[in-house]
């Protein structure tokens, strides 16, 4: 089967028909594919030069996530009686958690192959599966590539009763080689002049305002306009609420500040950032704003639809190519 069963290119919002593949200002392609299907289809073009790979894959939660698309001036508003609900995708996998690992031991091998020697892996899971899923990782890409087991906290609605609230996301950060990119100075945010502990705030000779602490018979300074860089626990990140204007519809949706971290720590302008469970497209969207390029699949014709929308109202004067794979529903692609 050949890669590109019927294609699109959205030029400054608007559709047109297969074009030259040099396209000016080119930013990104969508690949509408089980990603099964679709990642073999990468490797001769890209093996070995994406800078970064996020993946947000189902959980095995055993639930169906849904679609909320608006009808209408009223839906478009915010009114709840003008929604359509759709499911987006099944996460229910009848054949239990082994289904699950076998479909991510052969994505995270094609993922390897396909990131480039400074490139970075960041998957975003949660306690059902990160035990299984570090183990395989850390056959696939290394015990030694291991950086980070980012907590992602965040204060949703809801309490348990019978435990303790699950009010975390897991994010394993693993690097292809020890000559891995990453700017951490580049999501650094300023100190500020909040007061801490126990601190003196004073000026120093240049009129710099800092806050100083003694311990040990030495002075420790904090300015003012210092910055302040994440740890492992990322508890600054709220989830998206329901009336966010960032919501696209889309259940399982990341909020752009995530993936925006990510990006700017793990990648530079012009660098591939990839993402292969696209579904709401928030990495897509968040590369763009940031100047990478990007590569995004998925299989969900909402998540196409949800890509399409978001990356098109996001568009300036950049154009990006749809490929569609699921020949069966190419009649049935959703328009802009």
């Amino acid at each position: 089967m050949d890669l590109v069963r019927l294609e699109q290119i959205i030029v400054d919002g608007e559709v047109h028909g297969p074009l030259n593949e040099n396209i000016s200002q080119f930013m990104g392609k969508f690949y509408w594919y089980d990603v099964l299907d679709g990642l073999p289809r990468l490797i001769d073009q890209y093996e070995n030069k994406i800078q970064l790979v996020y993946m947000d894959p189902p959980f095995v939660t055993g639930q169906l996530f849904k679609f909320q698309q608006p009808m209408g001036e009223e839906g478009w508003k915010g009114n709840r009686k003008y929604l359509i609900t759709h499911t987006a995708y099944n996460d229910i996998w009848k054949s239990g958690r082994k289904a699950f690992l076998s479909l991510m031991n052969n994505v995270l091998n094609y993922v390897h192959r396909l990131l480039s020697p400074e490139g970075s892996l960041y998957l975003h899971i949660d306690y059902r599966t990160s035990p299984y899923v570090r183990i395989l990782l850390d056959e696939i890409f290394g015990e030694d590539n291991f950086l980070n087991e980012i907590i992602w906290h965040y204060r949703s609605g809801g309490r348990a009763k019978n435990h303790f609230s699950r009010k975390h996301d897991t994010i394993l950060f693993y690097t292809k080689s020890s000559q891995y990119y990453f700017d951490l100075e580049s999501v650094g945010i300023p100190r500020g002049k909040d007061k801490r502990n126990h601190m003196k705030q004073q000026v120093d000779e240049d009129g710099r305002i800092f806050w100083s602490i003694k311990s040990g018979g030495k002075e420790y300074r904090y300015y003012e306009d210092s910055k302040v860089y994440p740890s492992d626990v990322w508890d600054d990140i709220p989830h998206l609420h329901q009336r966010n204007p960032e919501r696209s519809g889309y259940d399982t949706q990341k909020p752009e500040a995530l993936l925006e971290r990510i990006i700017k720590a793990s990648s530079r302008p012009g660098d591939i950032v990839a993402d292969f469970f696209v579904g709401s497209g928030t990495t897509l969207a968040a590369a763009q704003k940031l100047g990478r390029k990007w590569i995004g699949m998925d299989n969900g014709v909402f998540a196409l639809h949800t890509c399409r929308r978001r990356l098109v109202e996001g568009n300036d004067h950049l154009a990006f190519r749809f490929h569609y794979g699921i020949e069966s529903q190419c009649q049935m692609c959703p328009r802009v």
